[in-house]
Order: C-alpha cells, then sequence, then structure tokens
C-alpha cells in the first residue's frame, strides 16, 4: 500500500476577541468546550498583537467577535485573528460577527459613496475567513457580498417566543418603525398568530447621519398594545421617535 492513512480527527476551536469575551464564554459554555487561549494587546500606537497559544493546525476554527465601538478597532483585531489562523494552518476558519460591521452601507444613497458592506465582506475573504456566521443582516442581500457560504441566522424564533408570553395576540399589533421593515414586521405578525400591522412614517435628511423624523402612524394603534420591530438601533432616534407617535396614536402599551 502506497501514501499514509490518517484517522479523521475533527477538532473545533472557538476563539474569542476582547470586544465582549462573556459572550464567547457562555457559547463556549453551551458547546461544553474551553475557549482557546490568546495573547493579545496593543501597543503604544494602537497597533494590535494577536497569538494563539495553542496549536490549531487542522482545526475549525470559529472566531467570535462582537462588534461595538469602536467598530473599527474591533473590525482590524478580527481580521488579525483570522490572518494568524490562516498562517497557523487552521484547516477552516469562521469569522462569527453577531453584528455585521458596517451592515447599513449595503447600497450606495449617493453618487460618490462607497458600498462598505461589501468591503468589509472583501476584507474577511482576503485575511482567509473561508465562512461568515452573523445574525439578522440589515438586508438578506448582502450574503451575496461574501464569496463563499454564509450563514444567516435569524433571532426572532427566539425572540417571538419571548413576545408572545408578554402579549395578547387579539389586542395586538406588530409596527415597523419605517416604511423599509414592513416585511420583517409581517412576518412577526404570522408568526404572533396573524396580527395586524402597521408603520411608522418616518422622513431622513441621507446628507445627516443619525437624523430621522417620526411623523405619524400608518394603522390602527388605538387601544393596542403595539409591537415595535427593528433589526439596528444606534442613537435609539428612530425608535424613540416610533414610540412616540405610537403612543400618540392611542396606543395602550408599546414593546420594543
Amino acid at each position: 500500500m502506497t501514501g499514509m492513512q490518517v484517522s479523521n480527527d475533527k477538532r473545533l476551536k472557538l476563539v474569542s476577541g476582547r470586544a465582549h469575551p462573556e459572550l464567547a464564554e457562555q457559547v463556549a459554555s453551551e458547546l461544553g468546550i474551553d475557549l482557546l487561549p490568546v495573547s493579545a494587546y496593543d501597543f503604544a500606537n494602537s497597533e494590535i498583537y494577536v497569538r494563539f497559544e495553542e496549536s490549531i493546525r487542522g482545526a475549525d476554527v470559529f472566531i467570535l467577535q462582537s462588534h461595538p465601538a469602536p467598530i473599527n478597532k474591533w473590525l482590524i483585531e478580527q481580521l488579525i485573528m483570522i490572518d494568524a489562523a490562516k498562517r497557523a494552518s487552521a484547516k477552516r476558519i469562521t469569522a462569527v460577527a453577531p453584528y455585521y460591521p458596517y451592515a447599513r452601507q449595503d447600497k450606495k444613497h449617493q453618487g460618490r459613496e462607497p458600498i462598505s458592506a461589501r468591503l468589509v465582506a472583501d476584507l474577511f475573504k482576503t485575511a482567509g475567513a473561508d465562512r461568515i456566521m452573523s445574525v439578522d443582516l440589515h438586508a438578506a442581500q448582502a450574503q451575496g457580498f461574501f464569496d463563499g457560504p454564509v450563514d444567516h441566522l435569524w433571532a426572532m424564533p427566539t425572540l417571538v417566543g419571548y413576545v408572545r408570553t408578554k402579549v395578547d395576540p387579539d389586542n395586538t399589533v406588530v409596527v415597523s418603525p419605517d416604511a423599509g421593515r414592513i416585511k420583517v414586521a409581517e412576518q412577526w405578525g404570522n408568526r404572533l398568530g396573524g396580527v395586524p400591522l402597521a408603520f411608522v412614517h418616518k422622513t431622513r435628511d441621507i446628507t445627516r447621519p443619525n437624523q430621522a423624523t417620526s411623523n405619524r402612524v400608518v394603522g390602527d394603534v388605538a387601544g393596542r398594545t403595539a409591537v415595535i420591530v427593528d433589526d439596528l438601533i444606534d442613537t435609539a432616534g428612530t425608535i424613540c421617535g416610533a414610540v412616540r407617535v405610537v403612543l400618540e396614536a392611542g396606543a395602550k402599551d408599546v414593546i420594543v
């Protein structure tokens, strides 16, 4: 017999960035494994250094990083960790980003703008990620930005199950905070048992970030519990405006 026979030893390694290690610890606990020990620190000029303290040769490596502020730091750290895993001969590398960085910049609103969500996908691919895992992308079609498999997970089943225990479906309305989220609100309504829908008419100056005005509610919310669903909260201006106009329209209660 020529060649060499080897056993198919599959190993899963979970690695955490420094943005939110508590989340990775909880994930590791659910999996019944330990996090891969990592040395990570910043140089005086803010450059990031990363080194894995155990061999990951031939392993299936999941690199989990949250992306709160400062988002650029945590994105670069995840890219560096992916590069380190590639150079350490990992068999497959999955970038786990519960919030996909720059997700809202998935199209051009005006000329001479970037499509930054596509750029991030290219950065993940160039760094060495074989797969991306994320939750509730701002737009589902962003999966097509990455040249490889994308696991687009939905939190809706878990959230709907929780909300169902807090409301009376016969006296509830699902409200989209703007016209762009009506499709998602419709899915919520169907999962809650076919409750009616409403949406908030909102205007925005696309030349000014984080500036939006909620004008009025389209639909009947009077005397009902309004469940407002949105995918991305930054300054909470949109949600707060939606709550205000829904209450002004006579909603009995609001769940965000």
